[in-house]
């Protein structure tokens, strides 16, 4: 179970895949990013398969069925099944299968993938606030979704009819940067409906429920780059987490985090999968030391003091870089409490290279 305030990042002397039974990954940012494999994900993930972790691809993009999703993944040189994908359309179908009757209508807005969610829970998609619909399901729908689709969200729902979003991260990683997500999306029907969804996907619980469901994992370690969805749902769901540097959470937003959004483990990719963690430890002068490095919080400025040679506990050439920014964790998060670090970052981000 993760505790109430971290502060300092997890360790482990054996590698992350001998120590956890399935590695929980998310796609976007951590596997791939604008339909391109991640740099070193394939050959991280061919090796942790062959130790025999199993590897579950859990995604808050409702957008394809686990079926495309796993046949992209195998392309990319991935090889995955269908039932290898968890998604959070998965998971909205479950919740409104649980609160609706079977062969309820349900509002469809968003992609295939959550059409055929529905329908494997028993639920019957339909196009029009005017189908009467027992409910309304919105996912996202790519970027090129009709605007259209969102005014029939906003009609149902502003006639009452109860309303279901796989997930509400605002943005989306894409081969250009950062686009808009689903979450932007439900702000447009909340805003035009003044109705607010019940959502299933990370970080909240349903998401959770559906992945152990579909995983049977008993020591689950979930893999991922975003703080408020993979990291918060891991630290909600007791479970222990990596956060890979792939995707949208840099290392400022790292070292302000709040404590539900503290990794256990922090890696520059999925490489750290293959390696030991070393923690920081505390000096007795205030400082946090992590291998080669040493930080401290001097006059409201968090302050990287020394960062040697390359001394383990990452990716062969990253280990001083990743070495710094745990000692730098741990002085921000030790200094921060609850609340998180506000202090000056900027210098101490400058001098890490990232």
């Amino acid at each position: 179970m993760t505790e109430k305030v971290r502060t300092v990042t997890g360790s482990s002397e054996e590698r992350l895949d001998a120590v956890y039974d399935t590695a929980l990954l998310d796609l976007d940012g951590v596997v791939y990013a604008g339909g391109e494999a991640v740099a070193h994900a394939v050959d991280s993930l061919a090796t942790a398969r062959e130790g025999g972790m199993h590897l579950a691809y859990v995604t808050n993009n409702a957008l394809r069925p686990p079926s495309a999703v796993a046949a992209h993944l195998s392309e990319l040189g991935v090889p995955a099944d269908a039932s290898d994908v968890i998604t959070s359309a998965q998971a909205v179908a479950r919740l409104i299968a649980d609160e609706q009757p079977e062969g309820a209508r349900v509002l469809l807005i968003g992609g295939e993938g959550l059409r055929q969610a529905l329908v494997e829970r028993g639920l019957v998609p339909v196009d029009s606030a005017d189908d009467e619909p027992a409910a309304v399901a919105q996912g996202y729908g790519g970027p090129d979704f009709p605007w259209s689709r969102f005014a029939e969200a906003g009609y149902a729902v502003r006639a009452g009819v109860p309303w279901y979003a796989s997930n509400t991260d605002l943005t989306i990683p894409s081969g250009r940067g950062i686009a808009p997500g689903n979450g932007a999306a439900v702000e447009v029907v909340r805003i035009a409906s003044g109705g607010e969804p019940k959502v299933a996907g990370k970080p909240l619980p349903p998401m959770h429920r559906e992945t152990i469901l579909r995983t049977g994992a008993k020591r689950p370690l979930v893999v991922g780059d975003r703080l408020d969805t993979d990291i918060e749902g891991a630290n909600a769901g007791g479970v222990d987490s990596l956060l890979v540097l792939t995707g949208v959470t840099d290392a400022v937003a790292l070292l302000r985090a709040v404590p539900e959004h503290r990794p256990t483990y922090v890696g520059r990719d999925l490489r750290e999968l293959l390696v030991g963690h070393e923690a920081p430890r505390a000096e007795n002068d205030g400082a946090w030391v992590c291998g080669g490095a040493r930080a401290r919080v001097r006059d409201g400025e968090l302050v990287l003091e020394r960062n040697g040679a390359d001394t383990g506990g990452g990716a062969e050439g990253d280990g001083a870089m990743l070495d710094g920014l745990r000692a730098l964790c741990a002085a921000a998060w030790s200094a921060g409490g609850e609340r998180g670090f506000d202090g000056e970052v900027a210098g101490a981000v400058k001098s890490l290279g990232v």
